[in-house]
């Protein structure tokens, strides 16, 4: 009834893509070394750690500020 019709485009395989379909399957993926393993846990390990770090000592800085009962004077102040 409608036909689509197509747009040109500035490179053959573009428009090829739709139609083609490939019989080869890719191969396995290789399995992890334990070295790999062992790098990607301590990169991992060492990412998290600075997060929590980070929030460890960034907490203190985000809690609101205490004044104490003292009033606060500079020591230009003290002499008058």
């Amino acid at each position: 009834m409608f036909r689509r019709r197509r747009e040109p485009v500035p490179f053959a395989f573009v428009a090829e893509a739709d139609r083609f379909r490939s019989n080869v399957t890719p191969p396995p993926r290789e399995s992890l070394s334990m070295t790999q393993i062992t790098a990607r846990s301590l990169v991992g390990l060492t990412v998290v750690a600075g997060l929590v770090g980070s929030l460890l000592f960034g907490m203190p800085a985000l809690q609101p500020y205490k004044a104490t009962g003292k009033a606060q004077q500079s020591e230009a102040s003290e002499g008058r």
